[in-house]
């Protein structure tokens, strides 16, 4: 039996993390982001979605993939 894609994101770092908060530096390290320009996919999950909410001057969602 075939696995089911799963729903995935895109995200990408557009901003330094320098000046703001080490929660916020943390939350761009527990993504798997490390520079500017930096993209990287992840599960769309609720937990994921509250990680980019957290930090969304820092990063911008390239696309949503079904």
């Amino acid at each position: 039996m075939a696995k089911k894609k799963k729903d995935t994101i895109r995200i990408r770092q557009v901003k330094s993390p320098i000046g703001y908060n080490q929660g916020q530096r943390e939350v761009l390290r527990g993504l798997g982001l490390r520079r500017i320009r930096h993209e990287v996919e992840r599960e769309d999950t609720p937990a994921v979605r509250g990680m980019v909410t957290k930090i969304a001057h820092l990063v911008e969602v390239i696309e949503e993939t079904s």
